[in-house]
């Protein structure tokens, strides 16, 4: 088992670790407070917050660089927070590599977003809010990083739920808003359910939620117990990140405004699934099952998002679905346990620049095309957006895993280790996860080909408003973070490959990468296989849409496979056939005993009391005749029972 690091005190510029959450939540205090006051300076406001925090994080981050890696975790408590019986729970921070590495992600992604949302939303009379609410955003998902607790972490989670419910659901008059946002909150509370029993077993049997506490006692739990608490924090996990069979809400998220997209799908709410595995790594590690229950998840996750993604005409559907799928490799990752935990993060960090990137190069065509999301409607935009182009084109080849790019570096390994695993293992999760990335070769360039290249298919069309199209490159304050993010998926990957630089820093935190031996396809085949069924992939799409006419308007008769696709394998069904439509028929049942058993018990007791009573005041009469001639009945009967006992 892993040695666990000593948690020491933060000092220094650590000490200031409070300003990282506070920063971004005392932003949407303001917004929500000053109202329409705030309307012309308020976006400047959030963007700032977040930049702030973000300079904060970049400096402990430098300081903690500088420490031994035995010193790199440290602990910064603010106040006793809940105190009752023999439940102490510390309102407190821990400021360690996996931490730190998620604070950088979230603040500064999150701050190029903040920027480009200046531009985009520039002419939404709802920019002071939806700023408000994406400033919650980020500041309840660094609470959730952040915390040294499981009730820390809790409050984070639900923090990051209430802000997605109110960004995903941002336009209020649109029925299919209301309806995806009410659709996250609600399956994301049967993931939530799922961990907070997790959290009730680790009180139960160690008697504290402190991580340090938690992870230092694990092993002195029985097995079973163990196992539980995996796979009910995986559920948690599935419920957060999209993953199967929680992941129909996703999607549906696109409803909200591109940026919101780009922050959920890139770098914070569908990551923190992600985190929680890998943050409880010491508990996992006692659980071969669980890790294996992980891992099969992941697998599945992966091959829904990448075929669906094949299928949809929505340009945002397409990359929400790949989200899905990627996300899926990183659930797969951390499931191989040691071998594949670093690889996680390692992924989730490249995939946070380009996704990011494909999001906010997505809503840029948006922009240009009258929030059109049809690929069908769009073509030739490569010549009108030079730089939409190229970021987007930048962030296609290194989700695709084109050659030493981010991508390359990521999936590689963690495809290297899925094939590494012992007997079927290496075969299912290997196959599946090569597979997989041959697919989403197809889809992101048959994106690709359908928006930038070919005829240009919006020229005699009308928008939905009725005006004409009129395609151009976005303002800078779009157009800069798409450049920055670009930068980072060409070389965020090599940069933390080369000399095994995030697998070192991590260590402390999940442990040591362990390598294993290759145990189907050799280490040194691995980037040949994914790089030709990539192209495989990709001149598939070529031949099927790059040679083709894309007609405007979807055909009606499909294929069965391409219509399962687009009715997401049935996901919603499934889910309405066994859970919603049986919930509902339990919820009527019960309603049902409720007004029928338990409140017909109670008012039939009241009746017949009350009837009781009011046949037996009939006897009091007030007259002594009839007093007199009940005592003389009673008399007679006495004396019949007597008689007759007597003579029995």
């Amino acid at each position: 088992m892993t040695e666990l690091p000593e948690v020491g005190a933060a000092t220094g510029v650590a000490s200031l670790a409070w300003l990282l959450f506070l920063l971004p939540a005392a932003g949407a205090l303001v917004l929500f407070v000053a109202g329409r006051r705030a309307n012309a300076w308020g976006h400047w406001l959030g963007v700032l917050t977040v930049l702030a925090s973000f300079g904060v994080g970049l400096a402990i981050f430098l300081e903690t660089v500088g420490l031994p890696a035995a010193e790199r975790t440290r602990e910064l408590s603010l106040f006793d927070w809940i105190s009752v019986a023999g439940l102490n729970i510390d309102f407190g921070l821990r400021l360690d590599p996996l931490s730190l590495t998620f604070v950088l992600l979230i603040t500064g992604v999150g701050s190029l977003i903040h920027i480009y949302s200046v531009g985009y939303m520039s002419h939404d009379p709802g920019r002071r809010r939806f700023f408000a609410q994406l400033n919650l955003f980020v500041a309840a998902m660094l609470l959730l990083v952040l915390g040294n607790n499981f009730v820390m972490l809790y409050l984070g989670w639900e923090g990051v739920g209430l802000a997605s419910y109110l960004l995903i659901g941002f336009y209020q008059d649109r029925p299919s808003a209301a309806t995806a946002a009410k659709k996250a909150f609600l399956m994301n509370r049967v993931g939530d359910v799922g961990l907070a029993v997790a959290i009730f077993i680790l009180w139960t049997q160690l008697g504290t939620l402190q991580y340090s506490e938690v992870f230092a006692n694990i092993g002195q739990v029985d097995p079973g117990a163990v196992l539980a608490i995996t796979l009910l924090l995986l559920l948690g996990a599935c419920g957060k990140s999209g993953q199967f069979p929680l992941q129909s809400w996703l999607p549906d998220a696109m409803e909200g405004p591109t940026p919101v997209s780009a922050l959920i799908h890139a770098a914070t709410m569908v990551t923190a699934g992600v985190y929680l595995i890998a943050r409880a790594s010491p508990i996992y590690n006692l659980s071969e099952t669980g890790r294996l229950v992980v891992a099969l998840i992941g697998v599945i996750t992966l091959m829904i998002g990448a075929i669906i993604g094949c299928a949809y005409d929505d340009i945002k559907k397409v990359l929400a679905y790949s989200t899905v799928s990627q996300i899926g490799y990183m659930i797969l990752a951390v499931g191989l346990g040691p071998a594949g935990y670093a690889l996680g993060i390692f992924h989730l960090l490249t995939h946070g620049f380009f996704k990011a990137g494909l999001f906010l190069g997505a809503g840029s065509v948006m922009h240009a095309m009258h929030d059109d999301v049809d690929m069908r409607r769009y073509g030739g935009l490569a010549r009108y957006m030079p730089i939409t182009f190229v970021t987007f084109g930048l962030g296609y080849l290194a989700l695709i895993g084109f050659p030493f790019l981010s991508g390359y570096f990521s999936k590689d390994e963690i495809i290297k280790a899925a094939f590494d695993q012992p007997g079927w293992q290496g075969w299912v999760f290997g196959g599946a996860a090569l597979l997989a990335a041959g697919l989403t070769a197809f889809y992101m360039t048959r994106l690709m080909l359908m928006t930038f290249f070919g005829e240009k298919r919006w020229k005699d069309l009308k928008s939905a408003d009725g005006q004409d199209y009129h395609p151009h490159e976005s303002p800078p304050s779009m157009t800069v973070p798409m450049i920055v993010l670009a930068f980072g998926s060409v070389f965020a990957g090599f940069l933390l490959y080369n000399g095994k630089v995030l697998e070192e820093w991590l260590a402390p935190s999940v442990g040591e990468l362990v390598v294993l031996e290759a145990n189907v396809v050799s280490h040194a085949l691995v980037p040949f296989l994914v790089v030709g069924i990539s192209v495989v992939g990709a001149l598939v799409a070529y031949l099927t849409v790059g040679r083709r006419r894309t007609p405007v308007e979807r055909p009606e008769r499909v294929s069965l496979p391409v219509r399962a696709a687009r009715r997401d394998l049935y996901a919603n069904a499934i889910n309405e056939a066994l859970i919603a439509r049986p919930g509902t028929w339990l919820t009527r049942a019960l309603v049902f005993v409720d007004n029928r058993g338990v409140d017909g018990v109670v008012n039939g007791t009241a009746a017949l009391l009350g009837g009781s009573s009011g046949r037996l005041r009939r006897l009091q009469t007030g007259f002594v005749r009839s007093y007199a001639l009940s005592m003389l009945g009673g008399t007679v009967l006495v004396i019949a029972a007597l008689l007759a006992v007597r003579f029995a």
